[in-house]
């Protein structure tokens, strides 16, 4: 059985991401709109009427409206943007979250993508809180890199015409849009401060998690961290736990690049530091797992299908 999924937003950098991700499906036929109709809310009004789903790769307002203008059809919706991820009713779109995770999005018409930084913190985070290792008002500080590619068609301009710093830290007031959803997602009752930066790489993402031992109930113990996330993404497919000092995902230098899993839909997590400062390291393509892997694999799932369809 084929189904049918239409693509609102398909011009811009996730858009495109998810449209040669679905074009490459067994299962799917995508239905396309005409590039002088993409603003045509009858056009798309109408496309979504004809779909099994809808994709919305959309900035959070016009996300609002295209969900409106979906009101009453049947097609699930899945939203990539930052509008509905701390909304009630709305599936949260990260199966590995929890147990019952991926049933929620598989009984969901509604569902919302995870953000990139937000799966990476989420999934460092939320084990510890889980396993009661870690408080929900534990104060972390997060340090992160990404490729610019994660800052949308102005970004990519910007980084490939050469037009100043080829790397740089911002959202300096600290006050970066995923931390809603981090908090709400990763069980925290207290803030975190989140440092993100922009590499001159275009695909891939670093996230990192200092602990200290007051952060972590009976003390830091590096073993006993790398058993809980081992042990919460056991028999997921697109989450790894790198094993401990064993080297492995670091180049021979011992580095861990920021862009090795560009492409793909993995997220890898590392424990790293020693024995008195752990580091939790999460690696993941911000375009991949990210935004455009990780819509496809919620549609996967929301449909009924095999969750790795056209997923590497």
């Amino acid at each position: 059985m084929s189904y049918h999924v239409f693509i609102d937003g398909e011009a811009g950098t996730t858009g495109l991401q998810v449209r040669e991700r679905l074009d490459a499906h067994p299962e799917i036929q995508v239905l396309t709109i005409a590039p002088e109709d993409r603003k045509d809310a009858k056009a798309r009004q109408s496309l979504m009427a004809a779909a099994d789903a809808v994709i919305l790769c959309l900035p959070d307002d016009a996300a609002r409206e295209a969900v409106a203008l979906a009101e009453g059809l049947d097609c699930k919706i899945i939203d990539a943007s930052t509008a509905h991820r701390v909304t009630s009713g709305w599936a949260y779109g990260f199966p590995e979250l929890a147990p019952g995770q991926r049933q929620e999005v598989a009984q969901s018409r509604l569902i919302a993508n995870v953000g990139c930084y937000a799966t990476a913190m989420i999934a460092l985070i939320r084990p510890l809180i889980d396993a009661k290792i870690m408080t929900p008002d534990t104060a972390l500080s997060v340090n992160a890199i990404s490729g610019y590619t994660g800052g949308g068609k102005a970004l990519i301009e910007y980084m490939e015409n050469n037009e100043g710093p080829k790397h740089f830290h911002y959202a300096l007031s600290l006050a970066h849009k995923h931390i809603p959803e981090v908090m709400m997602h990763a069980g925290l009752t207290t803030k975190p401060m989140f440092s993100p930066m922009v590499g001159d790489f275009p695909c891939g993402m670093v996230v990192q998690l200092p602990l200290l031992p007051s952060m972590i109930n009976g003390g830091v113990d590096r073993h006993a961290l790398h058993h809980v996330l081992a042990a919460h993404y056991d028999g997921e497919r697109f989450v790894r736990v790198c094993g401990l000092d064993q080297g492995e995902g670091l180049t021979p230098q011992g580095y861990l690049a920021a862009d090795a899993l560009a492409g793909s839909n993995d997220l890898e997590i590392h424990v790293l530091g020693n024995a008195d400062q752990p580091l939790l390291v999460a690696r993941l393509d911000n375009l991949g797992k990210g935004a455009s892997g990780a819509a496809v694999q919620n549609l996967n799932i929301a449909l009924g299908l095999e969750e790795t369809l056209s997923l590497v």
